[in-house]
């Protein structure tokens, strides 16, 4: 349980930190996703981010990142997470490595490997919100709902327009 402390403490700790990679454009994308005022534009500025985190210099490292999707996609989770491990030993610093790794091991029901991966997300990129949900998502399959409405508002605070988040939060506070 310390692994999932340890991650909460990160959340918490988040306005303290830079992200790792961070360019002018998607710090502009962040700034205008909280200001969206419809779910519409939410989504567009939303796409655009993934876009970006997706997106790597090294031309194979995207392609790798867009391949292991492609055989979680098709239930390959070996192969994936082969690809995955390569790319990351290669690439440490790649977040969105980590977080498809995450998300690869989520569906396998490894939540322990999950989350070391969702916290190196969130050492990286602390604004990433689909990291924030995954890790909501995890305290709230193990019944800590303190704690997934706190990774949740996290994720709120980030990208209000997240309607499952906002459920969940709004719920609690019943």
């Amino acid at each position: 349980m310390t692994l999932y402390a340890n991650t909460l403490s990160l959340i918490a700790a988040r306005h303290q930190r830079r992200p790792a990679c961070t360019t002018p454009a998607l710090d502009a994308l962040f700034q205008r996703l909280s200001a969206c005022t419809s779910e519409a534009d939410a989504l567009a500025v939303e796409e655009r981010i993934w876009h970006i985190w997706m997106h790597h210099p090294h031309r194979i490292a995207s392609e790798a990142l867009d391949r292991s999707a492609d055989d979680i996609a098709a239930r390959r989770f070996d192969v994936a997470e082969t690809r995955l491990t390569r790319l990351l030993r290669c690439l440490p610093g790649y977040v969105e490595a980590w977080h498809k790794r995450a998300t690869l091991y989520y569906l396998l029901g490894d939540d322990l490997h999950c989350v070391q991966d969702l916290s190196r997300t969130l050492e990286r990129e602390p604004r990433h919100f689909g990291a924030l949900c995954s890790f909501g998502e995890i305290l709230l399959g193990e019944g800590d709902t303190e704690g997934a409405c706190f990774a949740f508002s996290a994720a709120l605070s980030v990208h209000p327009h997240l309607s499952r988040a906002r459920a969940i939060v709004a719920d609690s506070q019943r």
